[in-house]
Parts: structure tokens; C-alpha cells; sequence
């Protein structure tokens, strides 16, 4: 937790000034008074369009690592280290036309996690259009290339599904061998509202089989395979050869993701996002989702940092802020080389 908050601290402090880039402008109708709106803005940030004609911002840093930053849904879809590996999985059926929702990256669900009444599945705040954010307070502006504000408020359409106003927040941050993600929520106007929210982290994996997950043992998690019934970790670590899907509660500040064959560690150091989903469809699920190739199951996990079990409540103008960092390590479990307690706990 402690290295989580450092690292958050020093995010906080004033960056240099970088150079203004001018913005091009898009001829896609569909997002044409967007670009023109965001022209206007004297930003830092390396805009492009895709071949999908979706707006994007690419962030780079001296050391070579890349991460790309869609404004639809605010959702990371690429992070690439200095050897240009990609490090986020994305599915090979992916639905890049909205609304439909992207599979792959870093998705964000809010203002729920699952799928309840008239709301899309995990929330609407995934397929929507955000902005770039030049008032990123109590945060500085980000005046340089590895770093991006984006800023998502309520249209009329999305008040008559969830009549509560506010304005989710976030920054993405890049590192060397680091992705950090920076959410916040406020509410807006004079009526209290509770919310989930949920990271949705697809990450690469060499091969399912040979991954594992460590940090969550002993800890109770709802089984949304046998209709979220309340279990208790029996295993020292998280192993695949069937079809996972559970939410762990009160988890701790660190899990470590350890990939065998690819002799490489994630670390996922997050605060004030208490619980932890793990899931991977195997492959009888795979073939009844229609946006998932069939194969597709073997080389990823998705590993969320959420608030599940206990919505977070937010008085009139409160704010809440959350924090996850992403980091890579070279390293093998089985050799030796880097011993997961020392990920864990710091020591």
C-alpha cells in the first residue's frame, strides 16, 4: 500500500511543460464536431485516428513503452514495453463499431458491475465518448507525452437510465515498465447516489495453463458459476484448466500474476479499490461469445481492481478517488528469480 500511495504522491506533483502539438482534424462525421471541439484545445497530446476512425491518444515514454488511450469508453486498449511487446490482450472478434463494448484492454465499469435492469452490462461509462480534460484538479494538468486527463459526464440519455449527475474522471499515466490508471468520481449536484466501479484488466498470457495467480489465497470470493455463492480460497495460488469466474473480497494491495512460459510477472499494486475479480471463459464459454475468438481463452486472464461488494456512496459534491498501477517484471517463479511474498508484501 505504501509504495501505491509514493507512487500517487509523486503523480501529484507539477510536470515540466512540454511542447503544444496542434490537433488535426477528423473527417468522420460520426466524430467531426468532436475533433473540432477538441482543436480548440491546446493540449499536449498526440491525437490520432485509427483505421477504425476512433479518436485516440498515444502515450509514450524516453525509454520506448507505448500505451494507447481511446476516448470511446476511456479505455486503454494497447500497452507495449520498450521491446514493443504487447502486454494487454485483445480479443481477436473484438467489436470495434459503438456501442458496442470493446473486448480487450483495460475497460471501465461504472456505475455497475454486472448486469441489473435496464443498464448495459457493467454500466454505461464503457460505451460512451469521453473528452480530454484540461481541469484535471485537485490533479496538475499533464503537460507531457505520457500522460492523458479524460473526463466523462451524464447526457440526457443516460440521466433517464441513472438520474444521478456527476463526472468520472481519469489519468493514465506511463512508466517505465509501469501503466497507472487514476479514477475518480463526482458527484455533482445535491442528491446522494452509490455506485460500483470496476478496472477491467485483460492481460497476455504466453498460455493459461502455465499461469498463476498469487496473493488472494485464504480470502472468501462469490462463485458466479454456482450462482455467486460465498466461498473461501482453498489453494496457495489461482491455477486454469476449467472455466473461472469469482470476485474476491477485501483483497489485498498487491497481487502478483506469474506467466511461466513467458518468464514474466504482472504486479498490480491498487488502493481503494478493495476487491478483485479473476476470470477466464475456457473453452466451452468461449464459443457462446460472440465477440471472442474460439481460441482466444488460451493466451489471456482478465484481473479487475474494483469496488464490488460494497457500492461506495457519494454525498452532494463528494468526491471519490481510486488508484491502480500495472507493472511488468521479467522473472520466473520457477527459477527462482523473483519470489512472489517479496512482490506481495514488499520485502
Amino acid at each position: 500500500m505504501w509504495d501505491c500511495l509514493c507512487s500517487l504522491w509523486r503523480l501529484q506533483q507539477p510536470e515540466q511543460q512540454g511542447k503544444l502539438e496542434e490537433i488535426g482534424k477528423l473527417n468522420n462525421p460520426t466524430t467531426g464536431n468532436l475533433w473540432g471541439r477538441l482543436r480548440k484545445k491546446l493540449m499536449p497530446v498526440n491525437l490520432v485516428r485509427g483505421a477504425d476512425g476512433m479518436p485516440r491518444v498515444i502515450l509514450t515514454e524516453p525509454k520506448g513503452s507505448s500505451a494507447e488511450v481511446l476516448l470511446y469508453g476511456g479505455q486503454v486498449i494497447s500497452w507495449k514495453n520498450e521491446r514493443r511487446e504487447e502486454l494487454l490482450f485483445m480479443s481477436s472478434k473484438a467489436t470495434w463499431k459503438p456501442p458496442k463494448a470493446i473486448r480487450g484492454g483495460i475497460p471501465i465499469c461504472f456505475p455497475q458491475f454486472g448486469h441489473f435492469a435496464s443498464f448495459e452490462q457493467h454500466g454505461f461509462a464503457r460505451n460512451r465518448m469521453w473528452s480530454l480534460d484540461s481541469c484535471p484538479s485537485p490533479l496538475p494538468p499533464a503537460n507531457n507525452q505520457w500522460t492523458v486527463d479524460l473526463v466523462l459526464k451524464p447526457t440526457e440519455d443516460d440521466l433517464k437510465l441513472w438520474p444521478y449527475c456527476f463526472e468520472l474522471r481519469l489519468r493514465v499515466c506511463l512508466r517505465p515498465g509501469k501503466l497507472i490508471l487514476i479514477p475518480r468520481v463526482r458527484n455533482t449536484a445535491n442528491k446522494s447516489f452509490s455506485f460500483k466501479f470496476s478496472l477491467r484488466n485483460y492481460l497476455s498470457v504466453s498460455d493459461i495453463s502455465e499461469v498463476r495467480v498469487e496473493g488472494l489465497e485464504t480470502l472468501d470470493y462469490f462463485d458466479n458459476l454456482v450462482q455467486q455463492q460465498r466461498c473461501t480460497e482453498q489453494a496457495d495460488a489461482i491455477t486454469f484448466d476449467e472455466e473461472v469466474d469469482r470476485v474476491y473480497l477485501s483483497t489485498p494491495s498487491k497481487i502478483a500474476i506469474i506467466d511461466h512460459e513467458k518468464k514474466r510477472t504482472f504486479v498490480l499494486c491498487k488502493a481503494w479499490l478493495q476487491d478483485a475479480a479473476v476470470w477466464n471463459p475456457w473453452d466451452k464459454k468461449s464459443k457462446s461469445i460472440p465477440d471472442l475468438g474460439n481460441e482466444d481463452f488460451k493466451t489471456m486472464l482478465c484481473i479487475e481492481s474494483g469496488a464490488v461488494e460494497t457500492p461506495i456512496t457519494l454525498k452532494p459534491f463528494e468526491e471519490w478517488k481510486g488508484y491502480q498501477e500495472l507493472s511488468a517484471v521479467s522473472s520466473s517463479y520457477c527459477s527462482g528469480q523473483l519470489d512472489p511474498r517479496k512482490v506481495l508484501h514488499g520485502f
